[in-house]
């Protein structure tokens, strides 16, 4: 079979898309047919070498996507045919894939391949951010950087639905209005509860959007942003730091938290996918959010398999509104 490898770390050029050994399931596992892979900024850090792999090169990226069964043990009740996604199980870029049954979600009729393997990882990992890392309250005030992100637009939304008055950082014209659109802000960018801002002097704008206050909880993914991350909470406030996509932050110093009662707050999806009936259940609420429209699923870019050290540079560009997604042919 073929799959998209790395044999040393390094930039996208290192990705090779080559034949490979089919897997073989082990006791517990489903043999899945790959019909979409999500790209997430993960797969860069583990390619680069600064994110942890469960072994060394050479390596088959891709921790999220969605396919058909081809065989599954007795008792799993999967069925071969049978569409499935997952959020959490290696070596996803690839044609086939052996998956731990209990990390297998199955899809409603209504959720297409793409839709299971565009929202999975970063519709959970919003859903977990505004409920499991802070608990989002009406009123509160959130800032959300990289908000036109996979993971971002997701967040966005999902804060206003429990209320939340959101701050949405965002570096590009076409990102905002990608934001405003899926927010309700008006074309200037705000409204009385949603504020769309660009990144260049933007812990001012958050200051002066909060009357001087500052937020209740900063969501940051970016990671250099960290120190004014910190400076854009209120006293007693709460930064969740999530990611590093522009490189990692710098350390902090503890008495900061201190003088100021803030909360600095890690978060990883790894540690909220605790079982399958987790999974599952938290899944079966993100797809109804999306049957029903209240969550919009931002497709950036589709690239084929062969083609992934080029959808590694379109997510590393940082231009894409949404998710990237690889698609198996």
């Amino acid at each position: 079979m073929y799959a998209l490898v790395f044999h040393q770390f390094g930039d996208a050029d290192v990705l090779r898309h080559e034949v490979v050994p089919e897997p073989t399931p082990a006791p517990g596992q489903a043999l899945v047919r790959m019909r979409a892979v999500g790209l997430n900024f993960a797969d860069v850090y583990r390619r680069k070498g600064n994110y942890h792999l469960a072994g060394s090169p050479p390596w088959v990226l891709g921790y999220e996507g969605a396919g058909e069964v081809i065989s599954a043990p007795p008792g799993s009740g999967l069925q071969p045919g049978q569409r499935v996604g997952f959020a959490d199980s290696p070596f996803a870029n690839a044609e086939l894939c052996a998956v731990d049954v209990d990390r297998l979600i199955p899809l409603p009729d209504a959720i297409s391949f793409e839709t299971a393997a565009g929202s999975l990882l970063q519709g959970l990992t919003a859903q977990y951010l505004c409920r499991d890392s802070y608990a989002v309250r009406p009123g509160d005030w959130a800032v959300v950087h990289a908000a036109a992100g996979g993971v971002g637009l997701l967040l966005a939304q999902m804060l206003r639905g429990l209320g939340a008055r959101v701050v949405a950082i965002a570096s590009t014209e076409a990102k905002r209005q990608a934001v405003r659109e899926v927010l309700g802000a008006d074309a200037g960018g705000s409204v009385d509860a949603v504020a769309v801002i660009p990144t260049e002097g933007w812990l001012q704008a958050v200051q002066a959007i909060t009357g001087g206050r500052g937020a209740d909880v900063v969501y940051d993914s970016v990671g250099t942003t960290l120190p004014d991350s910190l400076a854009a909470a209120r006293t007693g406030g709460t930064i969740v730091f999530y990611g590093m996509a522009a490189g990692d932050p710098a350390p902090v110093d503890p008495r900061l938290l201190m003088d100021r009662s803030l909360a600095l707050v890690g978060g990883d999806l790894w540690n909220v996918l605790t079982s399958a009936q987790e999974r599952r259940s938290r899944a079966a609420q993100l797809f109804e959010a999306i049957g029903a429209g209240e969550l919009q699923l931002h497709i950036a870019q589709r690239f084929a398999l062969r083609d992934g050290a080029q959808a590694h540079r379109a997510l590393e560009g940082r231009q894409a509104i949404g998710k990237v997604l690889l698609v198996v042919e």
